[in-house]
């Protein structure tokens, strides 16, 4: 993923000294000059623009090697807040997070049933007007939106989902906007695994994260680039047709996937049928702990399920790790026992010599730590921080 100390273009811009010092955490302004180039009046100038807009603070002194001590200076995570929601079938998550990503607050809403937009989104903006009212006076600096399917990012809407009845096309930024302190911020949009992807895939170059919730999805890091495909649907999982779903109805409305045997939803249909009290795939993860033979049995076999769609990948993207997130995760030593024994069974060995396989480091937060990190990503990247300077200079 390209990392967060990236430069604009070189000029080594308000933008560029930002970034820098965001990636480093703590700088010295010799040190920017000399990773710069910059004049000491230069750094000067751009440190103070950057105060100015409350995105950097100094802090203690680093320790003095003679003469007055240097002050260090780093990025003010405190300087703004970023909303994030991620949409499930059976929850949807909501969070407020700092400018660093580290989340504040965290809501659920709980779903029965899936619903639409126009049933699940205003709930969405009271329950973030009411988280918001515990930061009055922050500054909102974007909301991220992450949803299961292939999602048009531009019109910031569902795109062609398999399973989001009634979403395709509907733009979901106007429900934002119809709260006064989110009516100019920006909303950025992206699949759920790919949100995950942005957060998880941090530090490597080639990663496959496997999203194993109600549905299956992943997200692909290739060269450090998030891969979204030509139509903007890479990583649909869920949907590859397996031999042991053969002709059993997936939700999407086609036969034979994945899903239809592994995912979440599955098992709770199978085990409801079996007179089992379960609503969703947490709970069945509940009753696995809790000893039911048969709910560890079929989280065993939807990991087994899952490894034989993941072998080919593996094959042809040869990723150094493979990260399980999604509710799933709640059984990862059960459900990765599986996994493994058809990945590493039926990949080539030299692409599974050195692979690991490791559960979601932000765990059941993934998702929403991933949308707050899509939107900082964006609106604290060089180029935006050099917009937001020139604006604050033109005002």
């Amino acid at each position: 993923m390209a990392s967060v100390g990236e430069r604009s273009d070189g000029r080594n811009s308000v933008g560029d000294v930002f970034a820098l010092i965001r990636d480093r955490r703590d700088i010295t302004r010799a040190e920017i000059g000399q990773v710069t180039g910059l004049s000491r009046s230069a750094v000067a100038s751009r440190i103070a623009s950057l105060s100015a807009l409350g995105l950097v603070r100094e802090r203690e002194q680093a320790p003095s090697t003679g003469g007055r001590p240097p002050t260090l200076l780093s990025f003010d995570a405190d300087a703004g807040i970023v909303l994030s929601v991620a949409v499930g079938i059976s929850r949807t998550r909501l969070a407020v997070t700092d400018l660093a990503g580290e989340v504040l607050s965290i809501t659920d809403i709980d779903q029965e049933v899936a619903l639409g937009p126009d049933d699940l989104m205003p709930d969405v903006v009271k329950r973030l007007d009411v988280m918001l009212e515990d930061h009055p006076g922050a500054t909102v600096y974007g909301v991220g939106l992450s949803l299961p399917g292939t999602v048009d990012r531009a019109r910031g809407c569902s795109r062609d989902s398999p399973i989001l009845r009634g979403w395709d096309g509907v733009e979901l930024r106007p429900y934002f906007a119809e709260l006064p302190r989110l009516a100019d911020v920006p909303v950025i949009l992206d699949n759920d695994s790919n949100a995950i992807a942005v957060v998880e895939g941090r530090g490597h170059d080639d990663v496959l994260v496997v999203k194993a919730s109600s549905g299956l999805g992943s997200g692909i890091v290739a060269g450090g680039v998030l891969q979204r495909g030509a139509a903007q649907a890479a990583g649909e999982l869920g949907h590859t047709k397996i031999a042991a779903a053969h002709g059993l109805p997936c939700r999407c409305g086609d036969t034979g996937c994945v899903e239809a045997v592994a995912g979440g939803w599955a098992l709770v249909h199978a085990l409801q049928q079996q007179g089992r009290s379960v609503r969703n795939l947490r709970d069945v993860v509940e009753i696995a702990h809790g000893g039911d033979a048969e709910a560890r049995r079929m989280i065993r076999d939807s990991g087994r399920y899952v490894g034989e769609v993941l072998a080919a990948a593996v094959n042809l993207l040869n990723p150094a790790i493979v990260v399980v997130a999604g509710d799933m995760v709640g059984a990862y030593e059960i459900f990765v026992a599986g996994l493994r024994e058809t990945l590493y069974g039926n990949a080539t060995a030299q692409a599974t010599r050195t692979l690991e396989v490791v559960p979601a480091a932000h765990g059941s937060r993934s998702g929403t730590v991933g949308g707050a990190v899509m939107v900082l990503d964006e609106v604290l990247s060089a180029r935006a921080v050099d917009a937001l300077v020139a604006g604050a200079g033109r005002a």
